[in-house]
This record gives structure tokens, sequence and C-alpha cells, in this order.
């Protein structure tokens, strides 16, 4: 599979497109003003305490106080509450070592929320989703630095291996040189990019993460809550962290610092493939000219059209994400049983891209079309799990119910992407209706009396021209233009205008200015 990372750099922000064989399946804005991003460190205090909800509310600086609860405080709150409360009264010149802090007792999971942050503390959080909607952001106490080979967690001496790393002769050789190399009181996770490393490679990149907690420690010396600690890397290097592999084969920058920010970091953590990186300067946008924009159009309306013939239909609700798949004009075979099943597994790859590609999480349902044979549903389920191994996300894919119905939920970190591609109808304003012959009839005569009552005369009225088919027709006696003449004994002309939607109308005078009424 051939991957490219388009970077298109604009004063507003970043945005960023993860191409998959040509075949856009991630686009990711990056603001240039964003804040409280996933993976943040904020030295926060504790507004509120919630028994009921075993919760607590903690004010980070933004407009709502961020959301934490028990379960996300980590077994090791009292040692991040008290490391807190060192670094922040101890001097930048004369920093404690971390290896000689001492670990307090974990906390037990059944716990209350009050009796570990008792008398509103300070505390170091780390975002754990982005402020959705009216929603604060959501904390963690499990505070995690991830590199690109390995993920390191304070205050513990635990290490694990990556379980998508098969081989259980890998799985030792790693553990065996991460213990060997291992900082005290520093707990670390060997990511699936590991694979086949050596230690030089691994010390480096544990080495980098070390650094970065010091510099935690150090930006904490004299901090006052709310403060941001340390920022997530950009949208960019953190993708490229997660997932450069032998795939990616193209990474183009339409921006010159973006660019030699991007070959750095590149050269930094991959020098071999530092030649994949290339800048565009060739005149016409950058997304259009990797037919991004394009793609982009044709995936985010409320319509999805498969190559088939069949579509989708996506409607959005405050539960849950819906997305009903139909068969359209396609046919495979005259066997209805199998061309349900093709069609259903071309919807399924497109599902699983479409999730990836809005960010849609929560709960999403899909409503496939019929199939009878239960092997043909344990199919479709196999193949939507397959589809969806590439997402990063977390998520669950459940068996189809009795209803046809596929239950799907996907973790949510951030606000969906949504990108409107229709406008709403000027002439009906959205509600699919417009007033009738009869009743607009009605209403320009209105407008007619009330102006030849004020001494208007040789007025002209110009309208759409179907309007203007109907005040015309039945010739010279009969219209309705001729029913006005005769009623208000005054001439009245009728122009048409294509410019003009449906239902609207003005009336001009002699000299052709429009007359407001």
């Amino acid at each position: 599979m051939n991957k490219e990372l388009i970077i298109n750099a604009a004063p507003q922000g970043v945005e960023i497109a993860l191409l998959e064989d040509k075949k856009l399946v991630e686009l990711h804005h990056e603001k240039t003003d964003a804040s409280f991003a996933v993976g943040d460190l904020y030295l926060g205090k504790v507004k509120k305490l919630i028994p009921g909800l075993n919760a607590a509310f903690v004010d980070v600086g933004f407009e709502k106080d961020a959301f934490l609860h028990y379960t996300d405080l980590s077994p090791y709150a009292r040692s991040l509450l008290k490391f807190t409360q060192q670094s922040i009264q101890s001097p930048r010149d004369n920093e404690f070592e971390f290896g000689s802090f001492s670990v307090e007792p974990e906390i037990v999971k059944t716990g209350k929320i009050n009796e570990v942050l008792s008398g509103k503390p300070n505390i170091l959080v780390q975002i754990l989703k982005e402020p959705i909607a009216a929603k604060g952001p959501r904390l963690s106490c499990e505070i995690s630095l991830p590199g690109r080979f390995v993920v390191i967690t304070p205050f513990n001496d635990i290490v694990a291996v990556s379980r998508k790393i098969h081989s259980s002769d890998e799985r030792k050789r790693l553990q065996k040189i991460v213990e060997a190399i291992k900082p005290k009181n520093f707990g670390v996770i060997v990511r699936t990019a590991a694979e086949g490393k050596n230690t030089a490679e691994l010390h480096e990149d544990l080495t980098d993460l070390v650094a970065t907690w010091k510099l935690i420690q150090h930006n904490l010396s004299g901090a006052v809550a709310p403060a941001k600690i340390l920022s997530e890397q950009t949208k960019t290097t953190s993708m490229l962290r997660d997932l450069l592999n032998e795939d990616f084969n193209k990474i183009v920058v339409n921006d010159k610092n973006l660019f030699s920010d991007t070959k750095a970091y590149i050269q930094r953590i991959a020098a071999d493939k530092v030649d994949i990186v290339s800048y565009y300067n060739n005149g016409s946008p950058i997304f259009d000219h990797f037919g991004i924009t394009k793609q982009v159009k044709a995936a985010f309306g409320k319509t999805v059209n498969l190559p088939s013939g069949a579509y989708l239909i996506v409607e959005h609700t405050e539960a849950l994400h819906v997305i009903d798949v139909n068969s359209g004009y396609k046919s495979v075979s005259n066997n209805q049983e199998q061309n349900a099943l093709e069609t259903n597994l071309e919807a399924a790859e497109e599902i699983a891209r479409q999730l990836r590609l809005r960010d849609l999480g929560g709960i999403i349902v899909a409503d496939f079309i019929d199939m009878k044979l239960p092997d043909n549903k344990r199919k479709l389920v196999e193949a939507m799990e397959g589809f969806m191994r590439t997402d990063r996300a977390k998520h669950a894919v459940l068996p189809i119910s009795k209803f046809g119905l596929m239950q799907i939920t996907r973790q949510r970190m951030k606000p969906e992407i949504t990108i409107n591609t229709q406008e709403i109808c000027p002439t009906c304003n959205g509600t699919g209706k417009i007033s009738s012959a009869l009743i607009l009839e009605d209403e320009i005569e209105k407008n007619l009396s009330y102006l030849l009552n004020h001494q208007h005369k040789d007025l002209i009225l110009t309208v759409h021209p179907i309007m203007y088919a109907y005040l015309t027709k039945g010739g010279w006696f009969f219209s309705k233009k001729w029913k006005w003449r005769r009623k208000y004994k005054k001439p009245i002309k009728v122009k048409e205008n294509n410019n003009y939607h449906m239902t609207e109308f003005h009336f001009f005078d002699k000299q052709e200015e429009e007359i407001k009424l």
C-alpha cells in the first residue's frame, strides 16, 4: 500500500490529507490558534468535586471547566499530586532528581474522587478529548508521552510490549532491551513500530522522552494554575511519528518553513526516508493538483456514491450516526443473495473509509442490505473488521442483529469533520416548499394595488419566466395581466428575468428604476 501525506499550509491553519493508494482516507485540520489538543499537558486547578458522578471539574483555562472522572485518575494519582506540588515549589535552577522520587501507594479502583482530590489541589493533567460542542475538554491523570518506538508512563516500572508484535521471540528481545535501558520510575510501552529495531534506536527514542519529562518538570517550577505546561507536537509531526513506515513514499508540503521542519523531523526519526519529502510550488492549489478537493466534494455529502452504482446515505443525530446502504442499479448476478453480499462488501469498505475521513465517533449504525445466509453475514462482519484494521482510533464491530443492523463503536477524540457540500435553496430557504402560483399571484396583486393607489403609473412587473408564462397565458383578453388592466384601468407591463428565482418579483417605473416596497 502506497501512502502519501499532502500538507496544505494556509493563513488560517494547516490541512493534512492522508492518501492510501491515491484514495483520501484521513483529513485533518490544525488551526493556527488551536488549543486544548489531545496530548497537551496542563496545570489545572480542581474547582468542584461531584461525588454523585465520582468526578471533578478542573479549570485548565478553557471557557468551560474540564471533566475528570475517577476512572481517568490513574493508579498513581497520589504520586502525580505529590510530584506536581514538589515541582511547583522546586526552584528552576535546582530541580529534584526524578529517579530519586518516592512513589506513593496506588489508589483503589473502587475509590471516591473526594478521597483523592480533597482540598481541591492543583494537578498535572493531560487532554484526553478535545472540547466537543458545549462540553469542555475531557482530562486524564494517566500521563503518557509517546515516541516513535516507545511510550513512557511515569511513576511505575512496568514494561509492556505491543500485542500486535506476534513473534514471542521478538517480544522477549524487546522486553529485555527496554528493561536494561529504562530509567527508574518510568514505565515503558513498546510500540509496534519497534519491531526489528536495535538497542541504539530504542535508547535514543527513550532518551528523548525522558528529556521531555524533565522539560515538564522544569515548566512546572513556579507555575500558577491554570497554565499550559507542554504542547503535543504539531498534527503533522504527530501523524508522521505514528504513521511513518516503509509504505510511505511521498510527503508534499506547500510552505517553505513547514517543509524545512518536516524534513528536519524526518531526518531525525528516519534518515533513510528524508528523500520522500518534497516542496510544492506549482501555481495551482496543492489539494487541486493531487485530486483531493474533488474527493472531498464527493465524499462529504449526505449521499456517497460507489463505483458500482450502489450508494450510502449518511445521517447524523445527537446520539449516533446512521448509514443506510442502497444497491442502486448494481447487479452482479441473477442471485439476489449474491448481489446483496457483493454490494454490502463494497459498502463496508467505503463505510470504514468514511469513519476515518469524517472522524465519526460514538455509535454508528449501518443498515446493510438484508441477507438470509448466516455465512454471508459472518463474511460481512469479518470484512468490516479487516477494513477497519488500519483505523488508529479504538473501535469495535458487533455482529449483525436480527434486524439486519451492524453496530460499530469508535473512539471519539475530537469534533467530527463536517464539510458542507450543499447550500440552502434561496427560493425555499431549505423547507423544500415554495408558494403556489395562486398565492404568489395574490401577493403580487396586493403590492400592485398599493402602488397604483399611491399614484404610481406605467408600472413594469418583472418575474421569473415560469411566473411570466402563468401571468400572460390566455392571450390578449383572458390573461392575468389583462384582468389587472381592466380592474385598475391602468396599463401594466410584465417582463421576465432568467436570473430571478421562482417566487421573486420586482416593480419598476418607466425609467426602469426599482420601486422599493
